[in-house]
Protein backbone atom coordinates (compact mmCIF):
# COMPACT_ATOMS: atom_id res chain seq x y z
CA UNK A 1 0.00 0.00 0.00
CA UNK A 2 1.17 3.50 -0.84
CA UNK A 3 0.23 6.75 0.90
CA UNK A 4 -2.15 8.98 -1.01
CA UNK A 5 0.28 10.83 -3.25
CA UNK A 6 -0.32 13.98 -5.30
CA UNK A 7 2.03 15.16 -8.02
CA UNK A 8 2.25 18.87 -8.82
CA UNK A 9 3.64 19.71 -12.24
CA UNK A 10 4.42 23.42 -12.63
CA UNK A 11 4.36 24.07 -16.36
CA UNK A 12 4.58 27.84 -16.50
CA UNK A 13 8.06 28.22 -17.97
CA UNK A 14 8.64 30.49 -20.95
CA UNK A 15 11.18 28.26 -22.70
CA UNK A 16 13.38 31.25 -23.61
CA UNK A 17 16.61 29.26 -23.97
CA UNK A 18 14.98 26.76 -26.31
CA UNK A 19 13.24 29.43 -28.39
CA UNK A 20 9.98 29.25 -30.37
CA UNK A 21 6.92 27.53 -28.92
CA UNK A 22 7.00 27.04 -25.16
CA UNK A 23 8.99 23.85 -24.69
CA UNK A 24 6.36 22.13 -22.53
CA UNK A 25 3.88 22.40 -25.43
CA UNK A 26 6.24 21.26 -28.20
CA UNK A 27 5.41 17.93 -29.79
CA UNK A 28 7.60 14.99 -28.87
CA UNK A 29 6.65 12.00 -31.02
CA UNK A 30 3.47 13.84 -31.99
CA UNK A 31 2.37 14.48 -28.40
CA UNK A 32 2.94 17.60 -26.24
CA UNK A 33 6.07 17.20 -24.13
CA UNK A 34 4.06 17.99 -21.01
CA UNK A 35 1.68 15.12 -21.76
CA UNK A 36 4.61 12.74 -22.27
CA UNK A 37 5.86 13.75 -18.83
CA UNK A 38 2.45 13.24 -17.21
CA UNK A 39 2.07 9.78 -18.72
CA UNK A 40 4.70 8.22 -16.47
CA UNK A 41 2.72 9.30 -13.41
CA UNK A 42 -0.48 8.02 -15.00
CA UNK A 43 1.16 4.59 -15.19
CA UNK A 44 2.74 4.68 -11.72
CA UNK A 45 0.94 2.73 -9.00
CA UNK A 46 2.31 5.01 -6.27
CA UNK A 47 0.60 8.13 -7.68
CA UNK A 48 -2.98 9.00 -6.78
CA UNK A 49 -3.47 12.25 -8.70
CA UNK A 50 -1.72 14.88 -10.80
CA UNK A 51 -2.32 18.61 -10.48
CA UNK A 52 -1.18 20.60 -13.49
CA UNK A 53 -0.16 24.25 -13.08
CA UNK A 54 -0.29 26.13 -16.41
CA UNK A 55 0.54 29.63 -17.60
CA UNK A 56 -2.36 32.06 -17.42
CA UNK A 57 -4.56 31.62 -20.48
CA UNK A 58 -3.41 28.05 -21.20
CA UNK A 59 -5.67 26.29 -18.70
CA UNK A 60 -8.48 25.55 -21.17
CA UNK A 61 -6.10 23.91 -23.64
CA UNK A 62 -4.59 21.75 -20.89
CA UNK A 63 -8.08 20.76 -19.74
CA UNK A 64 -8.83 19.31 -23.19
CA UNK A 65 -5.79 17.04 -22.88
CA UNK A 66 -7.45 15.05 -20.11
CA UNK A 67 -9.97 13.75 -22.62
CA UNK A 68 -7.75 13.71 -25.72
CA UNK A 69 -4.90 11.76 -24.13
CA UNK A 70 -6.79 9.88 -21.42
CA UNK A 71 -5.09 11.60 -18.50
CA UNK A 72 -7.36 10.14 -15.84
CA UNK A 73 -5.19 11.09 -12.87
CA UNK A 74 -5.14 14.80 -13.75
CA UNK A 75 -7.73 16.04 -11.27
CA UNK A 76 -7.09 19.80 -11.48
CA UNK A 77 -5.62 22.33 -13.90
CA UNK A 78 -4.81 25.61 -12.19
CA UNK A 79 -3.22 28.91 -13.11
CA UNK A 80 0.44 29.53 -12.29
CA UNK A 81 1.85 32.44 -10.30
CA UNK A 82 4.51 35.05 -10.92
CA UNK A 83 7.28 32.68 -9.83
CA UNK A 84 7.77 28.93 -9.79
CA UNK A 85 7.36 28.99 -6.01
CA UNK A 86 3.99 30.72 -6.34
CA UNK A 87 2.95 28.23 -9.01
CA UNK A 88 3.80 25.30 -6.76
CA UNK A 89 1.81 26.95 -3.95
CA UNK A 90 -1.20 27.25 -6.27
CA UNK A 91 -0.85 23.57 -7.07
CA UNK A 92 -0.50 22.68 -3.41
CA UNK A 93 -3.80 24.42 -2.69
CA UNK A 94 -5.49 22.31 -5.37
CA UNK A 95 -4.40 18.82 -4.27
CA UNK A 96 -6.78 16.41 -2.57
CA UNK A 97 -7.24 17.31 1.11
CA UNK A 98 -6.32 13.76 2.15
CA UNK A 99 -3.00 13.72 0.28
CA UNK A 100 -0.25 12.45 2.58
CA UNK A 101 2.68 12.92 0.19
CA UNK A 102 3.24 15.58 -2.45
CA UNK A 103 5.76 15.41 -5.27
CA UNK A 104 6.84 18.31 -7.47
CA UNK A 105 8.16 17.45 -10.92
CA UNK A 106 9.46 19.58 -13.79
CA UNK A 107 7.15 19.63 -16.79
CA UNK A 108 10.10 19.14 -19.15
CA UNK A 109 11.59 16.00 -17.56
CA UNK A 110 9.90 13.19 -19.51
CA UNK A 111 12.68 10.64 -18.93
CA UNK A 112 11.59 9.53 -15.47
CA UNK A 113 10.74 5.91 -14.65
CA UNK A 114 7.87 4.67 -12.50
CA UNK A 115 10.26 2.62 -10.36
CA UNK A 116 12.12 5.80 -9.40
CA UNK A 117 8.86 7.43 -8.34
CA UNK A 118 7.95 4.38 -6.27
CA UNK A 119 11.34 4.43 -4.50
CA UNK A 120 10.98 8.13 -3.83
CA UNK A 121 7.48 7.84 -2.33
CA UNK A 122 8.64 5.05 -0.03
CA UNK A 123 11.62 7.15 1.09
CA UNK A 124 9.39 10.15 1.82
CA UNK A 125 7.01 7.97 3.79
CA UNK A 126 9.98 6.85 5.90
CA UNK A 127 12.06 10.04 6.18
CA UNK A 128 9.58 12.88 5.65
CA UNK A 129 11.22 14.42 2.58
CA UNK A 130 13.46 13.24 -0.25
CA UNK A 131 14.54 14.19 -3.76
CA UNK A 132 16.21 12.53 -6.70
CA UNK A 133 19.81 13.55 -7.36
CA UNK A 134 22.93 12.12 -8.99
CA UNK A 135 26.63 12.59 -8.16
CA UNK A 136 28.56 15.13 -10.24
CA UNK A 137 30.77 13.19 -12.66
CA UNK A 138 32.68 15.96 -14.44
CA UNK A 139 35.79 17.68 -13.16
CA UNK A 140 34.90 21.09 -11.69
CA UNK A 141 37.15 24.14 -11.78
CA UNK A 142 36.74 27.76 -10.82
CA UNK A 143 37.25 30.32 -13.58
CA UNK A 144 38.80 33.76 -13.06
CA UNK A 145 39.88 36.66 -15.24
CA UNK A 146 42.91 34.73 -16.51
CA UNK A 147 41.12 31.45 -17.17
CA UNK A 148 40.96 28.27 -15.14
CA UNK A 149 41.84 28.36 -11.46
CA UNK A 150 41.78 25.64 -8.81
CA UNK A 151 39.86 22.38 -9.12
CA UNK A 152 36.78 22.07 -6.93
CA UNK A 153 36.27 18.77 -5.13
CA UNK A 154 33.21 16.95 -6.47
CA UNK A 155 33.21 14.33 -3.72
CA UNK A 156 30.08 15.63 -1.98
CA UNK A 157 28.42 17.40 -4.92
CA UNK A 158 25.17 16.18 -6.47
CA UNK A 159 23.07 17.41 -9.39
CA UNK A 160 19.50 17.99 -8.29
CA UNK A 161 16.63 16.43 -10.23
CA UNK A 162 12.90 16.06 -9.80
CA UNK A 163 10.58 14.76 -8.45
CA UNK A 164 11.28 16.36 -5.11
CA UNK A 165 8.83 15.22 -2.48
CA UNK A 166 7.56 15.84 1.02
CA UNK A 167 5.00 14.81 3.52
CA UNK A 168 2.19 17.24 2.79
CA UNK A 169 1.99 18.90 6.22
CA UNK A 170 5.73 19.60 6.14
CA UNK A 171 5.55 21.15 2.67
CA UNK A 172 2.63 23.39 3.64
CA UNK A 173 4.55 24.56 6.71
CA UNK A 174 7.58 25.43 4.57
CA UNK A 175 5.44 27.46 2.16
CA UNK A 176 3.70 29.29 4.99
CA UNK A 177 7.06 30.21 6.51
CA UNK A 178 8.29 31.48 3.15
CA UNK A 179 5.24 33.70 2.76
CA UNK A 180 5.43 35.03 6.31
CA UNK A 181 9.15 35.80 6.10
CA UNK A 182 9.22 36.90 2.47
CA UNK A 183 11.85 34.61 1.04
CA UNK A 184 12.08 32.72 -2.23
CA UNK A 185 13.94 29.47 -2.91
CA UNK A 186 15.64 28.07 -6.00
CA UNK A 187 13.80 24.75 -5.75
CA UNK A 188 11.52 22.83 -3.40
CA UNK A 189 14.38 21.21 -1.50
CA UNK A 190 15.85 24.64 -0.76
CA UNK A 191 12.43 25.79 0.45
CA UNK A 192 12.16 22.87 2.88
CA UNK A 193 15.74 23.28 4.09
CA UNK A 194 15.27 26.99 4.68
CA UNK A 195 12.27 26.10 6.83
CA UNK A 196 14.50 23.80 8.90
CA UNK A 197 13.55 20.40 7.43
CA UNK A 198 16.06 17.74 6.41
CA UNK A 199 15.71 16.27 2.92
CA UNK A 200 17.07 12.81 2.12
CA UNK A 201 18.94 11.95 -1.08
CA UNK A 202 17.37 9.29 -3.29
CA UNK A 203 19.57 8.23 -6.18
CA UNK A 204 18.28 9.38 -9.55
CA UNK A 205 19.31 8.51 -13.09
CA UNK A 206 21.42 10.27 -15.70
CA UNK A 207 18.53 9.69 -18.12
CA UNK A 208 16.37 12.13 -16.15
CA UNK A 209 17.27 15.09 -18.34
CA UNK A 210 15.64 18.49 -18.04
CA UNK A 211 15.00 19.70 -21.59
CA UNK A 212 16.29 23.26 -21.63
CA UNK A 213 18.47 23.92 -24.69
CA UNK A 214 18.17 23.13 -28.41
CA UNK A 215 20.77 20.38 -27.84
CA UNK A 216 18.57 18.84 -25.16
CA UNK A 217 15.61 18.86 -27.52
CA UNK A 218 17.62 17.22 -30.30
CA UNK A 219 18.69 14.50 -27.86
CA UNK A 220 15.10 13.97 -26.66
CA UNK A 221 13.79 13.52 -30.21
CA UNK A 222 16.58 11.10 -31.12
CA UNK A 223 16.41 9.11 -27.89
CA UNK A 224 12.63 8.88 -27.52
CA UNK A 225 12.14 5.71 -29.61
CA UNK A 226 14.84 3.97 -27.55
CA UNK A 227 13.27 5.22 -24.31
CA UNK A 228 9.90 3.73 -25.20
CA UNK A 229 11.52 0.30 -25.26
CA UNK A 230 13.20 0.89 -21.89
CA UNK A 231 10.16 1.84 -19.80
Amino acid sequence: MFPQTSVIIPAGGSGIRLGGLKKQFRLLDGVPLLVQTIRIFEACEAVTEVVLVCPKGEEAMAETWRETYGLHKVTKVVCGGRTRQESVWNGLNAIHPDAEVVLVHDAVRPFIQAKEVVRLVKRIERDGAAALAIPVADTLRKVGENGFEETVSREELFRMQTPQGFQTAMFRTAHHMAQEQGWDATDDVALAQKAGFAVAVEMGSSWNLKITTPEDWAFAEAFWPVWQKMI
